[in-house]
């Protein structure tokens, strides 16, 4: 089997679905790229058996077949040609690759494709269809919330709800929650879903700036399609806490604030904050802000003053501020609202001025024990 293929276009869609790729394998097959010729085109697979990215490269070719490539091998090769055509030759009887350039030619040793991995099919499906900005907006915003507790397996994913009125997005781990909202994507089949994180990861780094991105479903698998890649991956079979019943309805205490000002605030405060807590407390008095930590085995101490507008009573409240500094930094309004009601329960940070009007972000922290 033969075909001519572009260092750069291969070396490129390589790149982008080779994360997929996990070092450490049980199956040596599995460090494998699946070349599969076939209509003219080289469709390439990569997968860890729990999530699968492929994508199709035009070429020359007459003729089909398929073989299992080093992955690792391959792209060390690739990243040190210049652009130009690759002419690939494999015997498909030992699977010994040959690939020829202007000045070179290199020797590798594939295996059988047949060998490789089935990746699932998209069977009994459900569909829905979104923006690619839409998909990056929401995993920007839920993923550095979920657990990373293997004991918690459904808060390892980001849970996905869909009805009606909009879809949900919910990453929590105990300590903070995210619900991101897309009220422009809508199904008329309610349904509910967890992806993992490695799945969401692998989008983050691959989906395009614009474009569409299709979604299909069922009870064990999703699929994702975006330009000429797609991305499959296992879902957690695993029942969602019910995130509803943590979110306080009643906070009388309402307070507005720069974000910018609060992160900054933030981020020198916990230099001076137990390394282990990273504590921070808030004291709310009328229209000022008080943001002080201290770190009693070093006798360390911070304290700063900023304005804000508020309405409730006076308050103190503790809060890990590594949790508090995450949250702000994935919101881009210029203020946010926090919305309190005792010392002792979770506290709401909220966007204030959002562009988008299919946009609604609520996220959740809870608070930490004041000392003494």
């Amino acid at each position: 089997m033969k075909f001519i293929v572009s260092t750069g276009s291969l070396l490129k869609n390589l790149q982008t679905i080779g994360g997929v790729i996990s070092t450490n394998t049980v199956l040596p097959i599995l460090e494998d790229f699946l070349f599969d010729v076939r209509d003219g085109k080289l469709h390439v697979y990569a997968t860890d058996l729990d999530n699968s990215m492929s994508t199709v490269i035009e070429i020359e070719a007459k003729e089909d077949g398929q073989v299992a490539v080093p992955a690792r091998l391959l792209l060390d090769i690739l990243k040190n040609l210049p652009e130009q055509p690759l002419s690939f030759d494999i015997d498909l009887e030992n699977f010994a690759i040959e690939i020829t350039t202007d000045n070179g030619k290199y020797k590798l040793a594939g295996e059988n494709g047949e060998d490789f991995p089935k990746i699932p099919v998209p069977e009994d499906v459900k569909h829905i269809e979104m923006t690619t900005q839409s998909l990056s907006r929401a995993i920007n915003h839920t993923l550095f919330a979920v657990s990373n507790d293997e004991l918690r397996q459904a808060m390892t994913g980001v849970y996905h709800e869909l009805n009606e009125e909009d879809l949900t997005f919910v990453a929590t781990d105990a300590h903070k929650l995210v619900r991101y909202r897309r009220r422009d994507v809508q199904s008329s089949n309610p349904s509910s879903f967890i992806v993992p994180k490695k799945a969401l990861n692998l989008l983050k780094s691959t989906l395009p700036a614009e474009g569409k991105v299709r979604l299909s479903y069922n009870n064990n698998n999703a699929f994702y399609k975006f330009d000429n890649f797609s991305l499959i991956c296992r879902l957690i079979d695993a029942k969602y806490p019910d995130y509803n019943a943590v979110i306080p309805t009643e906070n009388p205490n309402r307070l507005l604030i720069s974000r910018l000002e609060l992160i900054g605030a933030l981020r020198r405060s916990v230099i001076f904050a137990n390394k282990t807590t990273h504590q921070v407390v808030l004291k709310i008095t009328g229209s000022e802000l008080r943001i002080s930590a201290q770190d009693l085995d070093f006798s360390n101490e911070s304290s700063e003053r900023l304005s804000c507008n508020y309405e409730g009573e006076d308050m103190e409240i503790g809060f890990n501020a590594r949790f508090l500094i995450e949250m702000l930094n994935t919101l881009d309004t210029d203020e946010v609202e926090m919305k309190l009601s005792t010392p002792t329960r979770a506290g709401l940070i909220l966007p204030v001025g959002q562009e988008d009007e299919h946009e609604d972000i609520l996220m959740l922290v809870m608070p930490v024990m004041l000392n003494g």
